[in-house]
């Protein structure tokens, strides 16, 4: 049987596969591999995971983690997994990867992550061979939920979008300029904080100064990756993330400004890694 893991740091999908069947489907607390160490790892995975998986004979792990960086993180991972699970393959790799064997499988395409954070890659079918650093939220990250989110407030408190739109964000969220100042500057997991207030400009898309802010983050994002990686024009570009689904029809007109071609969309990478597992 086969382990399957899409690790978040809030929660992770795991999945149980034998052959083609689904034998269990478990979710349990998010790990950022990059900000725990492997004892706390092996703890979240005794504690949360292994009463639904201890009667299955497991022989190979697929474990695909935010903060799977460096070679000595995924180390950490693999030695809290083979604590539990005595599996003779334990593979450990990026969320990235993830997303590029469920949105690509075998054939060769551009994926991308829009959700809270972005990324993307160039993926030749088999392993990712190009990659334009995400940055985060301050630095990159164009198109994101937290991207989106900071866009948002800044034009409601720099007065850009128009005043009976700024007040009815502000009243839904129960927020002023000081509380935002606030949650932004002074409380942790800013980017979340920013991105939890992007279904705003969803509801109300059909404004045309939210569908302008839009479009213009969704274009700065195939403009400051995808156009890097080499015949962008003749590959698909394809998506994973709630952003990308909620946005769709911005999302290829930001698209067809330079060229691009959307192909699939999903709004989480497990059914994909399953049938790529599958085979």
């Amino acid at each position: 049987m086969i382990l399957i893991a899409d690790c978040g740091s809030t929660k992770i999908d795991w999945c149980v596969l034998n052959g083609k069947e689904v034998k269990a489907r478990i979710f349990t607390c998010g790990m950022n591999a990059l900000m725990m160490t492997q004892e706390e790892m092996s703890n979240n995975i005794e504690n949360e995971l292994l009463p639904h998986v201890k009667d299955f004979d497991i022989d190979e792990v697929y474990y695909y983690g935010a903060g799977c960086l460096a070679e000595d993180i995924c180390s950490n991972v693999r030695g809290a997994i083979r604590a539990h699970i005595p599996a003779k393959t334990i593979e450990v790799h990026s969320d990235l990867l993830a997303s590029a064997r469920a949105l690509c499988g075998n054939e060769p395409g551009i994926a991308c992550i829009l959700g809270t954070g972005s990324n993307s890659c160039y993926y030749d079918g088999k392993e990712i061979v190009d990659n334009v650093s995400p940055l985060g939220y301050i630095l990159g990250d164009e198109g994101s939920g937290a991207v989106l989110g900071k866009l948002l407030v800044g034009d409601v408190l720099k007065k850009q979008l128009p005043e009976p739109l700024c007040e009815k964000f502000l009243k839904e969220y129960d927020l002023d300029r000081l509380e935002i100042i606030r949650r932004v500057y002074r409380e942790p997991f800013a980017n979340r904080f920013l991105a939890s207030l992007s279904p705003f400009l969803a509801k109300n898309i059909e404004e045309p100064a939210v569908h302008r802010l839009v479009l213009n983050a969704f274009k700065a994002f195939f403009v400051r990756n995808i156009t890097n990686y080499k015949n962008y024009k003749s590959l698909k570009v394809n998506f994973v993330g709630s952003i990308a689904m909620y946005y769709r029809s911005v999302l290829e007109e930001a698209a067809a400004s330079v060229d691009c071609t959307i192909g699939t969309i999903i709004k989480s990478p497990m059914e994909g890694l399953i049938l790529y597992h599958s085979k």
